[in-house]
């Protein structure tokens, strides 16, 4: 068995910023609940490892009852059904559905072989929280349910404080051609139907496609293109995401997602520019990474070449962005983690500041609690201190996901035996 459970990014280069990105902005009566009641009581309370063994990833604990005027501790937007940007409690419990269907798989019954959560623990601590989200019709009462019912499991995070890294990704619209022209010259390629004879290491993505992204025609992409594109780094931002809409140059959309990739771990673009002192670490986000691009375009042919990994689509028809579970992803229900350790399809609580586009126009951070499902996962998500929240399609979500970068608390939700 294992134990490794329990004790005892992203904005399209043309796309022009108009937001402000602000700071944190509490709600009013947020104002009123002390900081040790909003931010401190969420952290893992002091371990104790007299063994200096390597601690487990998921630590029960006391559930984190909510403050008087903490409203940042309950999930409001299940039934905030007037917001639109937000998904509510119709798209939640369609998630949860998604994740009950996988849960009866053999896929599923193959990932939980090996764990000490078991798939049946799960699939039960969903229905009954989908039978609670149907009967109660507040948030103050499903938090009470909730806390009476279930154990909160609490990743162990970066540091063993139970500190996690959210981050955020989108699935973004491009104009793309189905033939190559003088216009659309990059392409997204088709998975290779010889991946798995092609020799380790395999060929890294400066010799697939060289340092411009033009040269496949010459190597072991020749033929797989599947639509193109006129921006580089447009291509790539799909790559990272996933999956994309298209809108065709003849009129129709269509949709492309994960086929496969190469044997490497991705490497960033933010980081790259790191490592070479374009930026400092701190405050680095995608508009101003884009922003880079735009001044010296040029240097997408430093950059992109250090990320050797290379992501192949698939044509998908329409069909809405899928996870690594195999199920749709939901706005702002799905989250992505490390799947070496975190129990695909389950119910969790994420509490961190995510940003969001308020009536002037502008992004502003609001610390917020969401019931979320654990649907997939990703190349640079690693480890119990990372998360990955899906916040839907287009421009407002590229936006949004493009300057998401905050700590925050992840807790699975199990019923108690």
């Amino acid at each position: 068995m294992n134990s490794q459970y329990f004790t005892n990014i992203t904005i399209s280069l043309p796309v022009f910023m108009a937001s402000l990105i602000v700071g944190i902005q509490p709600l009013p009566n947020q104002e009123l609940s002390p900081p040790q009641c909003r931010l401190a009581k969420w952290n893992l309370p002091a371990l104790v490892n007299p063994t200096k063994k390597k601690l487990p990833v998921l630590i029960p604990r006391v559930p984190v009852t909510c403050c008087q005027e903490d409203i940042s501790c309950l999930d409001q937007a299940i039934y905030d059904d007037k917001n639109d940007e937000i998904a509510d409690k119709k798209a939640l419990l369609q998630s949860i559905d998604y994740s009950l269907q996988y849960l009866q798989t053999p896929r599923a019954i193959t990932a939980y072989k090996k764990s000490e959560i078991t798939r049946e623990r799960v699939y039960r601590s969903l229905q009954r929280f989908r039978e609670l989200l149907i009967a109660i019709e507040s948030p103050q009462q499903l938090q009470a349910a909730i806390e009476k019912e279930f154990i909160f499991y609490q990743s162990v995070g970066r540091d063993n404080k139970g500190t996690v890294l959210f981050t955020a990704y989108y699935e973004p619209l491009y104009l793309a051609s189905r033939k190559p022209t003088k216009e659309f010259r990059y392409p997204a390629y088709r998975y290779p139907p010889d991946l798995a004879s092609w020799a380790k290491p395999h060929p890294t993505r400066l010799e697939l496609e060289g340092a411009d992204g033009l040269q496949s025609g010459k190597g072991k992409l020749k033929g797989l293109e599947l639509f193109w594109f006129k921006d580089r780094l447009e291509p790539y931002m799909i790559q990272i995401q996933g999956s994309a809409k298209l809108k065709l140059t003849d009129g129709t959309q269509t949709t492309i997602g994960y086929a496969g990739n190469t044997a490497y771990n991705y490497r960033s673009l933010g980081r790259s520019l790191v490592d070479d002192g374009k930026f400092p670490l701190e405050g680095l986000n995608m508009p101003i990474i884009l922003d880079y691009f735009r001044k010296y375009p040029q240097d997408l042919n430093i950059y992109i070449p250090r990320d050797k990994s290379f992501v192949f689509f698939q044509e998908t028809y329409g069909k809405p962005a899928q996870g690594s579970i195999g199920v749709p992803v939901t706005p702002e229900r799905s989250i992505a983690t490390d799947k070496s350790l975190m129990p695909p399809g389950a119910l969790a609580l994420i509490r961190a500041p995510f940003p969001y586009i308020n009536k002037s126009n502008k992004i502003e951070n609001r610390l917020v609690s969401r019931y979320v499902l654990d649907q997939d996962t990703g190349g640079a998500i690693k480890g119990a201190g990372r998360v990955d929240y899906f916040l839907g399609t287009g421009e407002s979500a590229g936006e949004r996901a493009g300057v998401t970068v905050s700590n925050g608390q992840l807790f699975y939700l199990l019923l108690k035996p």
